[in-house]
């Protein structure tokens, strides 16, 4: 997978420690502010549909200033958006998302839940979300999440009572919301959840509302705001030295892939919330009549009277004089009624003991991954930083329950070291994300296990309990298993342990196309995930689809290197749609996955395991022209896919394109927002014209409406006016409004059979507006609007053609739809000599 290069955020506010990242060391400032923020028991919980959805900045206001337990709960993972950093759409683009979301929590303070509704693309209306999600078990996965965060007020990002104005997911995760409020309390409401959790009923229900929801700036000064309360996010943190909407910024820039990279800014602002349910709060004190205080748990009042003498007599210049008393109030704490608060209390204790004594901890392994089955080295450190007197006591492994019983003083930064090997169990789960483990439906994840729906991520593999005894009191730190390495470029680098099958099989191109009867030899390649790794390959195909040799043996000698064999595949005579599944057999064991590698600077290197199907298509399709110039723009696989067909494709930056450069290719292709995110292309507009100009086809892909650079007059040679327009449905009838067009008949043949199967949606950022030079060829309209004519427009320019597309080609080619080959080589083949264009070779 592509990288991104080094992306550094100001590691001085992060609080949560991810799995995969060095660990964080605390200044006496942060010690002071989490020491503030265990002393104020209530909750909080923000409600939207998709990541980059939160307010970061009231998320933030609610964790620092309120020093609230803030949780975000993210219906989706944001599967069904775009890229603008590398090549993942779709379920990779939702693991790409989480690992942002939790990257934005560790910067603003807060946590990160999910449901198991999968972003299916855009949606206009909350009834179509709801059908396609399952309401019910969104709605149960809400009430889920209520009752085991047992926030004392919700905020709901989007209004409930405006379906139809906004995307469908934000109304129905505010509909969802409002209704859930009343649920979460009643025992005959998903009764099956209350055998792990129990009823809860939050206090308040709000609406984050803004000038935005009542049409603009005016109208919101007009409008009755005896329901509203005003925040005022803009506060500066002394202790922090960082002010509310700075941090909330870098939260908010951890969303690369949406392009959500934001200036800070500073000042008082203000931000709204309506009540929606419950009683109004005085002052704009959200928490107004809520206990907050220690008193909140029968038995709390000694915990808080040790609690509040730390922070009132804090020692900025030796936190580690609290060690004592932060010990004695955690002892206390394991003693209360009260599981919730006690669990929640327990663990930012924990923390809070650690960062005020420099207790570091450190299990790691000797390699990235291991097999079921294997054995494992794995190596602890310890080292207790304060003069205090701690007493290790044992160290055990989970799940193999290993145990080590070292049973030793650690003296004040003396570091201790520890080593032993360990069997993983046969029946060890394989690491990946939790929710792609098992097949879902478009609108759902599915997750067996009830206790992993609504976490952010898988667990660690291997997780290290190290027991310290602290005056006394023994407490139970654990550590996830990491590996850990140096890179001269980079410095010392974490990464996740893992654990893999012994080895994967993967075709790299998810969709290969035949355009004719001719047998390809299909690459299959073994990858090693072990030592000495051998057994066979197969290669089954559906039915109709022919292969010369189905199973080989193999055998690859060393961990992380890679096999590849040849199968000779033949078509069927007609066209087909079928799929190719490799599979590994080894020692008994069958595997039919492959891994798939996401790995940025900016998240924690992640695993993921698919299934290695691939898709198969046998065409008939034509085409005209060899050589293709393309134009990056957000990120697609149209490139790789114009391969399959037999074009040759040339990458091209702006710095390429010059005078005459262009004249060379038969087409040139723009990626989809090349014009929103490749600000270079304002100064290569006129060649690009010059081209059409020349007898060339200039085939733009949409990009989002007003926002490129102002210096752009027009993307197009003609007026041409961008809107919202899209058709979500991916099955809405199409209809063919130019028949005679060229287009339409040469060197395919397009019917309105050519747009079925079709995924996701049909298209969207449509044009609404355009000059008399363009000419609509295809209207199409989604359920209850008008129809809409601007998914292709066509204009002569000079001796060439330009085409703005809004149709999702970028999502079509990829998934190998038949008609959507046949149109794009089309587009390509525009106004050239029709006898002259060749059949495709593959």
């Amino acid at each position: 997978m592509r990288h991104l290069l080094v992306f550094l955020v100001g590691l001085f506010f992060i609080r949560n420690i991810a799995t995969a990242q060095a660990p964080v060391q605390y200044s006496s400032a942060e010690i002071y502010h989490s020491l503030q923020k265990l002393n104020f028991l209530g909750s909080a919980l923000y409600v939207a549909a998709h990541p980059d959805d939160e307010n970061t900045r009231l998320i933030s206001y609610l964790s620092n200033k309120v020093k609230a337990r803030t949780a975000y709960l993210s219906l989706t993972r944001g599967d069904g958006g775009q890229n603008l950093i590398g090549p993942e759409l779709r379920e990779l683009l939702g693991v790409l998302r989480t690992q942002e979301l939790l990257a934005a929590r560790r910067v603003d303070g807060g946590e990160q839940l999910f449901s198991r509704a999968n972003d299916f693309g855009f949606s206009k209306h909350p009834d179509e979300t709801l059908e396609i999600w399952n309401k019910e078990e969104v709605l149960g996965d809400m009430v889920w999440a209520i009752r085991k965060f047992k926030p004392d007020v919700i905020i709901n990002r989007f209004d409930h009572r405006s379906p139809g104005t906004t995307h469908g997911h934000h109304t129905a995760s505010a509909m969802l919301s409002f209704e859930a409020f009343d649920l979460t309390n009643d025992s005959n409401s998903y009764p099956n959840q209350l055998k792990n959790t129990e009823v809860w009923q939050p206090k308040r229900l709000f609406f984050n509302t803004s000038w935005w929801f009542y049409g603009s700036q005016e109208k919101f000064e007009k409008a009755d705001k005896t329901n509203l309360l005003q925040l005022d996010i803009g506060a500066y943190y002394p202790v922090l030295g960082k002010s509310n909407n700075e941090i909330a910024a870098l939260s908010r820039s951890q969303h690369l892939c949406q392009g959500f990279g934001t200036l800070t800014n500073r000042g008082s602002e203000g931000d709204y919330i309506e009540l929606l349910k419950g009683d109004l709060p005085k002052n704009n004190d959200i928490f107004d009549g809520i206990d907050t205080s220690w008193s909140r748990i029968e038995g709390g009042e000694g915990i808080g009277k040790i609690l509040y003498a730390v922070e009132s007599n804090f020692n900025f210049k030796n936190p580690a004089e609290h060690i004592s008393e932060l010990v004695k109030a955690y002892a206390l704490l394991q003693t209360m009624k009260d599981e919730h608060w006690k669990e929640v209390k327990s663990k930012e204790l924990r923390n809070l003991i650690l960062q005020v004594s420099g207790l570091y901890m450190e299990a790691t392994a000797n390699a990235t991954s291991s097999n079921p089955g294997s054995t494992v080295e794995i190596g602890m450190e310890v080292v207790n930083r304060s003069k205090s007197n701690f007493l290790l006591k044992n160290i055990r492994i989970q799940p193999t329950n290993t145990i080590l019983k070292p049973t030793e003083k650690l003296g004040f930064n003396v570091k201790k070291t520890y080593e032993t090997s360990l069997i993983l169990p046969e029946n060890t789960a394989y690491t990946s994300p939790y929710w792609l483990k098992e097949k879902g439906s478009l609108g759902m994840y599915r997750v067996d296990d009830p206790l992993l729906i609504g976490l952010p991520e898988t667990p660690a593999a291997l997780q290290v309990q190290f027991e310290i005894d602290i005056n006394g009191t023994p407490i139970t730190f654990e550590k996830p298993v990491k590996f850990r390495y140096a890179q001269p470029d980079k410095g010392e680098i974490f990464e996740p342990f893992d654990i893999l099958p012994k080895a994967t099989a993967s075709i790299t191109d998810k969709v290969i196309i035949f355009a004719d009867g001719d047998t390809k030899e299909i690459p299959v390649t073994v990858t090693a995930h072990e030592n000495n790794v051998s057994g066979q390959l197969n290669l089954n195909a559906s039915e109709g689809w022919g292969i010369k040799t189905k199973e080989v043996d193999f055998k690859i000698l060393k961990k992380g290197d890679s096999q590849t064999v040849f199968f000779e595949v033949t078509p069927p005579n007609n066209e087909n749609e079928g799929i190719l599944t490799p599979s590994l057999h080894i020692n008994g064991e069958t595997v039919s996955k492959e891994l798939v590698t996401i790995d940025y600077d900016h998240i924690p290197k992640q695993s993921i395991l698919l299934p290695s199907d691939v898709k198969v298509v046998r065409l008939n399709i034509h085409k005209s022209g060899q050589h293709i110039g393309y134009i990056v723009g957000a990120g697609d696989n149209v490139p790789e896919s114009l391969k399959q067909i037999g074009y040759i494709v040339h990458t091209i930056t702006p710095s390429m394109i010059s005078s005459g450069s262009l004249d060379k290719y038969d087409a040139v292709v723009v990626g989809i927002r090349a014009y929103n995110v490749v600000n270079e292309l304002n100064f290569k507009q006129k060649h690009l014209f010059d081209y059409v100009e020349n007898g060339g086809n200039l085939i733009v892909q949409y990009n989002t409406a007003g926002r490129w650079s102002k210096q752009f007059d027009n993307i197009a040679p003609y007026p041409l006016s961008i809107s919202r327009d899209r058709v979500t449905d991916e099955n809405s009838e199409v209809t063919i409004i130019e028949k005679n067009h060229p287009v339409i008949n040469s060197p395919n043949k397009i019917s309105s059979s050519d747009f079925e199967g079709w995924v996701q949606e049909r298209g969207l950022y449509f044009p609404n507006k355009w000059s008399k030079e363009f000419t609509p060829i295809l209207s199409m309209k989604d359920k209850g609007e008008s129809s809409k004519k601007g998914s292709l427009l066509i204009a002569p320019y000079g001796k060439g053609n330009y085409i703005y597309t809004g149709l999702s080609f970028f999502r079509e080619l990829p998934a190998g739809v038949p008609g959507a080959y046949k149109l794009f080589a089309n587009l390509i083949s525009l106004g050239k000599n029709a006898p002259n264009h060749q059949k495709v070779k593959g």
